[in-house]
């Protein structure tokens, strides 16, 4: 983009911000569960925290103008941090199910497009002292790995990242690529264009148990799987596994026991995997959405849960050598210089008939954080349902463990909480799993 118009929504971001409706509010939410402090979170002192850390992020006091042809960011001039970080008004929120209900509320309000794109809401202290954090953060400001930069700029107290130490033979991070090296010619990406389509679409399932049309309610839930146990199950395989891997084989015996789906009767289930196309050395203000993804079929039908990790595994490894979500990512760009093109191609790759679900794992602080000087206990994320995929799964690691999401519209799938515990029982019946093929 040129420095002229450095202002202007990209493409994707501007497509993202059409996307809202009376039913879609466009906006991911990062749950933050503080442990127990010996005083108060002070409302007053976070305001004046954040506030100094603003000038980090431009975008942070900016709002979106929809008044001329293009979108555009402007400077809020009657910016307040009083509205973007505030007490959740309902004092009554003690227990665990309280604060699900508080957040799922939370995640069915639009956010105000006359103010920047962001809210952080203070919830609690809840009946055992903790207190959360529910930061709301626009997809049209920042996408997934974005979103976890802004946090880290503005919420996160000051801290030593592991990752500037890495070493950089060590390779690539999850979740991140490394900066471009060598420019791929046309010819390449002509070649290899077709092959990933042929992959990614093109072959609609049965139809999908999550087609169903949304209202704007929405109901959360949220689990925690241990990273060094996920780590130890890819591990425990005789080919490389990664951690989104066993996310996605756990996720799938969740399903397969939530949808009741036995060994004569499972649906066709494709899971669009998002990927990031961020690379490692974009600076922290780097916001925006750079991502694309691959779909990766979960054999529900599959009893084994070790049968049903290593089938993903080889779907993906495949997928990701081939570079598949960079090649999509192109294609949708180029075509989207077509008019009707792009459009056309987009309503096909979001069809429920490609895919049922939408799994994302981000990477989060790999380091043990606090706000306020009160230690992160957890910290998960959720990214809303769209209209026919009424259920959405996103995960985020931080420090040692990997936070789940589970987003649906009640009214369409209600219950999302037996989802959660079934994905619980399908990690725990494939860790043991694992143990017993370690022991052999």
């Amino acid at each position: 983009m040129a420095p002229e118009d450095c202002d202007r929504l990209s493409d994707d971001d501007a497509r993202i911000l059409g996307l809202e409706s009376a039913t879609i509010t466009g906006h991911t939410l990062k749950l933050i569960v503080l442990e127990p402090g010996p005083d108060p979170l002070e409302l007053d002192a976070l305001r004046a925290a954040v506030a100094r850390r603003l000038p980090r992020e431009p975008r942070a006091t900016q709002r979106v103008d929809t008044s001329g042809s293009e979108p555009r960011w402007v400077d809020a001039t009657d910016f307040d941090i009083c509205h973007h970080v505030r007490r959740w008004a309902n004092p009554d929120c003690v227990s665990q199910a309280d604060l699900w209900r508080a957040v799922s509320g939370l995640m069915s309000e639009h956010l105000d497009r006359e103010r920047p794109l962001w809210v952080l809401d203070v919830i609690g202290p809840l009946g055992d002292g903790r207190v959360a954090i529910a930061a709301r953060i626009h997809h049209a400001m920042a996408d997934g790995i974005a979103g976890v930069r802004f946090l880290e700029a503005v919420l996160w107290d000051a801290h030593l990242d592991p990752r500037e130490l890495q070493d950089p033979k060590e390779g690539p991070r999850p979740g991140l690529r490394s900066a471009p090296g060598v420019v791929r010619s046309r010819l390449a990406d002509a070649w290899g264009m077709p092959g990933a389509v042929l992959r990614e679409l093109g072959h609609p399932g049965s139809r999908s148990p999550f087609d169903r049309p949304i209202t704007a309610s929405r109901e959360l839930a949220f689990l925690v799987a241990p990273l060094a146990d996920v780590k130890a199950i890819g591990a425990s395989r005789p080919t490389r596994t990664t951690v989104n891997d066993v996310l996605l084989a756990i996720v799938a015996g969740g399903l397969r026991t939530w949808l009741g789906v036995g060994q004569t009767a499972a649906p066709h289930l494709h899971a669009q995997v998002p990927v990031s196309l961020h690379h490692r050395d974009e600076g922290a203000s780097d916001l925006g959405n750079r991502d694309s993804f691959i779909n990766v079929d979960l054999p529900l039908a599959e009893t084994d849960p070790l049968v049903r990790l290593d089938r993903i595994t080889a779907e993906t490894s495949v997928r990701i050598h081939l570079g598949d979500a960079e090649e999509l990512y192109d294609l949708f760009h180029a075509l989207g210089r077509i008019k009707h093109v792009g459009t056309a191609v987009q309503r096909v790759a979001k069809s429920a008939r490609e895919f049922s679900v939408s799994i994302s794992n981000v990477p989060g602080p790999p380091s043990p954080i606090t706000v306020a000087g009160r230690k992160v206990q957890h910290l998960f994320s959720s990214s809303e349902p769209a209209a026919h995929h009424a259920l959405r799964i996103s995960a985020i690691s931080c420090a040692g463990d990997i936070g789940i999401g589970l987003c649906t519209d009640p009214q369409a799938l209600p219950d999302v909480a037996r989802l959660a515990v079934a994905i619980e029982n399908s990690y725990t019946e494939l860790r043991s799993a694992a143990m017993e093929t370690n022991e052999q």
